[in-house]
């Protein structure tokens, strides 16, 4: 009998397909996810009945709003997992910047609303479900280059930027649930160098052994999430769960 249940959004990402996938392992969990492309999930789907898909056009606030009314009515197990899983760096306009000369208002608008507004605007929608007596872990694909302490190579300033401001909303996050959500534990995760898409043209720098594979981090991921303390704080950490300075 399920018990529990799961929640990735934005899931078309390696990472977050990783996730479910692991996720689906635990024969009491019931995993949904929230995507605007599920077709990798299709193969799963015939596997494991406990996965269900929730397809959406766009994330708008309407929308989130409506996949929100649909987690309520559709099961009766409390979420003890959320995983928010959106994030750009590039795509056919969208360019990581090198100098100054490269920032463009259309794609820094891009970014920041994908990286930083969008898993805020899921937060702030999903929180009347999450709240309550049993312990739910929120996780936030955040990234090491956006502790301000940490940054000594400069450039990729709409990246930098926009999970810069992630990291900084959770932080009121989790301040605030210590006050009205106290059973909500929130995470914001840096999953290293993963051989995904959104790593792909930069793969050739990094260093022997860094390039993880999804279900490495994804591996990662559960296991730090399960150990997590709810005690009313942010924790901003990488995948081998050290703490990231902000």
């Amino acid at each position: 009998m399920m018990t529990e249940q799961t929640l990735i959004l934005g899931a078309n990402s390696g990472i977050a397909q990783a996730i479910a996938a692991k996720s689906l392992q635990q024969k009491s969990t019931c995993v949904t996810i929230v995507s605007r492309n599920s077709s990798a999930y299709q193969q799963l789907k015939k596997r494991h009945k406990n996965l269900n898909i929730i397809n959406v056009e766009n994330y708008s606030s309407t929308t989130m709003a409506k996949v929100a009314e649909q987690l309520t009515q559709q099961s009766s197990q409390p979420i003890t997992r959320v995983y928010i899983c959106h994030g750009i760096l590039h795509n056919a306009t969208v360019q990581p910047e090198k100098k100054l000369e490269d920032i463009a208002p259309d794609a820094f608008s891009a970014v920041m609303n994908a990286n930083a507004l969008t898993p805020m605007l899921w937060i702030k929608t999903l929180t009347p479900l999450l709240t309550g007596k049993t312990v739910c872990k929120l996780v936030v694909l955040s990234a090491r280059v956006g502790s301000i302490s940490d940054n000594r190579l400069g450039g990729w300033y709409s990246y930098r930027a926009s999970k810069a401001a992630l990291n900084m909303m959770l932080k009121n996050t989790a301040i605030e649930f210590a006050r009205r959500a106290k059973n909500i534990k929130v995470i914001a995760f840096h999953p290293g160098t993963t051989d995904t898409d959104l790593s792909k043209p930069f793969q050739q720098n990094v260093p022997k052994g860094k390039l993880f594979t999804p279900e490495f981090v994804a591996q990662q991921l559960t296991s730090i999430s399960d150990k997590a303390l709810v005690d009313g704080q942010l924790s901003f950490v990488d995948w081998q769960a050290e703490n990231i300075s902000y």
